[in-house]
């Protein structure tokens, strides 16, 4: 299944997409939050559906795409999980997973427009697999368990201020990675049944030009084993988002300009849907 939320922010409509249907949602739910993701939702909306109670919503292909899921309570992120990209970055790769946090405020919809924060030089781009907890998780015993608490995948981009990531960071990640809207989301949450998390081709553009292009199948740790791991340190709540890292083809490489006001970045993942977002100058959104 595939799960989107359309409208202004802040009032987006929770929907099932059914190829170029969108059916409407709120007889179950006022939005795709938590509470909703733990409540059987599959089977609860497969019911729904086959009982025709979803009417379709109408001019749905008309309004704005929101984040497909409600403000999370926590925006887990790993680093460094591609080797190409922890080579690109001057680093080893990382035996144990690398943990920073991204704030709420950071997941917007998957078109919105990012700004750039002020004093900004080092803006980037992260191509990511996100993956969205279902249900509770706390002290997983094995990395098989991790699974059946996942409710489904997203694609993100984990915008990155790397001079404030790196250069004045005191030693941790998010001070580059918290600025509002860094975290285009979506378009759609796809159950794990839709998609083979191993092995999903995903990519980034800016401006048409490609840049990252790889595979989930390169990633260090697993979907199954960061769950895990997370589990035996913080309790993951229904609704919370973990972003599993990026590949290599970064600004931060070298090998490409960092993002201007006027550049359009686009990502997309196989089955995860695209984005695209223009990123503009901060003085014209004070």
């Amino acid at each position: 299944m595939k799960f989107a939320r359309l409208g202004t922010p802040g009032t987006e409509i929770p929907v099932l997409v059914e190829g170029d249907h969108y059916l409407d949602l709120r007889s179950l739910t006022s939005d795709v939050n938590g509470d909703f993701l733990e409540s059987d939702f599959v089977a609860r909306v497969s019911a729904a559906r086959d009982a025709g109670e979803l009417p379709e919503l109408a001019d749905a292909a008309a309004m704005r795409i929101g984040a497909p899921i409600a403000r999370p309570s926590a925006v887990i992120c790993i680093g460094m999980n591609y080797a190409a990209h922890a080579a690109e970055s001057g680093s080893e790769p990382p035996t144990i997973p690398i943990l920073f946090l991204k704030t709420p405020n950071t997941v917007v919809g998957p078109d919105d427009a990012v700004t750039i924060p002020r004093g900004s030089e080092k803006t980037d781009w992260e191509v990511e697999l996100g993956i969205v907890i279902g249900a509770r998780a706390a002290y997983l015993d094995s990395p098989e368990e991790s699974l059946a608490h996942v409710a489904g995948f997203v694609a993100a981009n984990d915008v990155s201020e790397r001079a404030f990531q790196i250069e004045v960071s005191g030693g941790q990640w998010s001070k580059g990675k918290i600025a509002p809207g860094f975290n285009p989301t979506g378009p759609w949450l796809v159950t794990p049944d839709e998609v083979d998390h191993h092995a999903l081709g995903l990519r980034s553009f800016v401006n048409g030009e490609p840049r990252q292009d790889s595979n989930t199948s390169d990633m260090i740790f697993t979907v199954e084993h960061i769950v895990h791991h997370l589990s035996q340190y913080v309790t993951l709540e229904p609704g919370d988002l973990i972003l599993t890292g990026t590949p290599q083809g970064v600004a931060l490489s070298g090998k490409y300009p960092y993002l201007a006001p006027g550049d359009v970045v686009e990502i997309e993942i196989d089955g995860l849907g695209r984005q695209r977002q223009e990123f503009v100058a901060w003085e014209t959104q004070r």
